[in-house]
């Protein structure tokens, strides 16, 4: 049995959004058990509330964006993978803006100030999706596919192609989700400069 996790205690990190140049302060603050990962718009009236939930993406056109009843949360997938990649479950993260902000174009900064707060463990078993099929999805627009596979043990492969001679094709595997900080947590997100 695997136990939930959020982080101990709350911290905040001030930077600008990529796509907006507003500054942004965003506090990550431990949430109860299955919460999951949850936006609050402190700017906004009534403080409303977007959890990280993929019916809620409205956009993925250079970065990610949410949406619930009006209210956007744009560019989150550098703190979700640091999230994700330092095994957190449960955490509430606070924006005095609608875009995450993006430091230095990677998840570095958002996993050592996980680190400063803490991780703790939470009184309640962690739920997880078991694969049991092939699961195949392709989108035809883009080309993009994704493709999960049941397996004994976790394993990721991406593999990237801007058809660019720039970049050139890109692939990472990353076995283990302690390999994250490490491996992964260090790359940065790019620009075209005809964008």
């Amino acid at each position: 049995m695997v136990k939930q996790t959020t982080i101990a205690s709350e911290i905040s990190l001030t930077g600008v959004g990529l796509h907006t140049g507003q500054e942004v302060t965003m506090t990550f603050k431990p949430a109860p058990i299955n919460n999951g990962f949850t936006f609050v718009r402190v700017d906004l009236e009534g403080q409303p509330i977007i959890e990280a939930d993929a019916n809620y993406v409205v956009n993925t056109q250079r970065g990610t964006n949410l949406e619930k009843l009006g209210v956007m949360i744009q560019t989150p997938e550098h703190v979700l993978a640091a999230l994700v990649g330092c095994d957190l479950d449960n955490v509430i993260i606070e924006l005095n803006a609608s875009e995450l902000p993006i430091m230095d174009g990677s998840s570095k900064y958002f996993v050592e100030a996980i680190e400063k707060a803490g991780v703790v463990e939470q009184d309640a078993e962690r739920k997880v999706y078991v694969v049991k099929e092939v699961i195949t999805y392709t989108d035809e627009a883009t080309g993009s596919e994704i493709t999960v596979i049941p397996s004994d043990h976790y394993c990721v492969t991406a593999m990237v192609d801007f058809g660019t001679k720039v970049l050139g094709t890109q692939n990472a595997t990353m076995k283990n989700i302690t390999e994250f900080k490490n491996e992964i947590a260090d790359c940065r997100t790019f620009s075209f400069l005809h964008e």
